[in-house]
């Protein structure tokens, strides 16, 4: 897939691993529909494939916040952005826990995507104090 990437971000840290974790959800989450996408013998469908489309949905929030609070002058405003990134990083491990659980061999590649937010994790910290 092909991301517009504005010139001055690509160059971040933070925003290409934020782009990296976007992929990597997009990928474990196709993987993963496949296997929980079938209806129960009693007609009912798996709760989890839920989380599979809150993992993207989450990740496809990073990149902009990061644009946000790397564009916003105000600092109550770029705190605010900043706040929100903590969420949704906080949201997608949830996700990913949740995620653990699953019927699906999809699940084992979560562990790579839980590595790429603690990095992820990181890189926010020190660039929070960069801004």
């Amino acid at each position: 897939m092909n991301y517009n990437i504005p010139s001055h971000l690509s160059e971040l840290p933070i925003y290409q691993k934020a782009m990296d974790i976007l992929v990597l959800s997009r990928n474990i989450s196709t993987y993963i529909n496949q296997d929980l996408s079938y209806l129960r013998p009693d007609g009912s469908e798996d709760s989890n494939i839920y989380f599979s489309g809150d993992i993207i949905q989450q990740s496809e929030s990073l990149a902009p916040e990061i644009e946000k609070a790397q564009a916003e002058l105000c600092s109550v405003r770029k705190h605010k952005h900043l706040d929100a990134l903590e969420r949704l990083t906080h949201r997608l491990h949830l996700n990913c826990n949740r995620l653990q659980h699953c019927n699906s061999n999809g699940k084992d590649y979560l562990p790579i995507l839980q590595n790429e937010l603690k990095k992820f994790k990181r890189l926010q910290r020190h660039w929070m104090m960069t801004l």
